[in-house]
This record gives C-alpha cells, structure tokens and sequence, in this order.
C-alpha cells in the first residue's frame, strides 16, 4: 500500500499539537496577547489550555499576523506545526514527510514541551506507513 493512501487521524493530532505548542507559550508575549484578541470568545480557560477546534486552527495557519508575533522556539514550533499539516496530514503526502515530523519533534524538545503521546503517536504512524510501504 502507497504511504500516501493512508489516512491519519489528522484533526486530533492537529488538537493535540496545537495544544501543546499554546501551552509552551510565554503567556506575557505579543503572540498569545494576540490570541486573545483574535478569538475574544474563547474563554481564558481554554485559551490557557490550549484548546482550539479545528476552524481556528486553520484561520491561525493563514493568519500573517500571527506569524510575524512569534520568535525564537515559539516560531520553529509554529513553524514546523504548519509543514506537518500541510504535508503529512493532509491529504497529499510530501516527499520530505520524514524530515518535516522530525524537525517538529525537535523543536518542540528545544521550546521544552515533553513528547506527549500524540507528538509519539504521529511519530510511530508515520513509521508505520514508511514500513508498509517498504514490504
């Protein structure tokens, strides 16, 4: 079986992610002053936890703006959260999709957030597929 005509369980593990990366946040920075004004409904709470849907996530990803607040560990993060979405859950695989979930574990060793088991998970599917595909 092709790796590409697998399909993840994208929209949890985009919830997962993003939870984990708001979480890691400097909650004194611009970027997540940022969140609060962009999304003036989401309650403190939630935003603290990190807890977005899915339609915010994806405002998030085409927002500029955004992308501009972050700095340091916080953008690669960012940065690295957005290729993976892009080019491994989605639903056209990228030729580079092995280095695109190694440099989002990477980088999100280097902001200090431990690999929880969704980060684990994405890493063992992705494994998984390579060695279905070599078979």
């Amino acid at each position: 079986m092709e790796s590409s005509k697998i399909l993840l369980p994208s929209t949890h593990l985009k919830l997962g992610l993003m939870k984990y990366l708001v979480k890691a946040m400097n909650q004194e920075e611009t970027a997540f002053t940022y969140l609060r004004e962009k999304f003036p409904r989401l309650s403190e709470a939630k935003l603290k936890e990190g807890i977005f849907i899915g339609p915010k996530i994806r405002d998030l990803i085409k927002d500029e703006h955004y992308d501009r607040l972050l700095q340091g560990e916080e953008k690669a993060v960012w940065d690295g959260f957005k290729f993976v979405v892009k080019g491994f859950l989605g639903n056209r695989r990228a030729q580079n999709c092995e280095e695109l979930v190694n440099n989002l574990l990477q980088s999100y060793q280097k902001l200090g957030s431990s690999i929880s088991l969704k980060i684990h998970l994405l890493y063992c599917i992705w494994i998984f597929s390579q060695r279905i595909v070599v078979q």
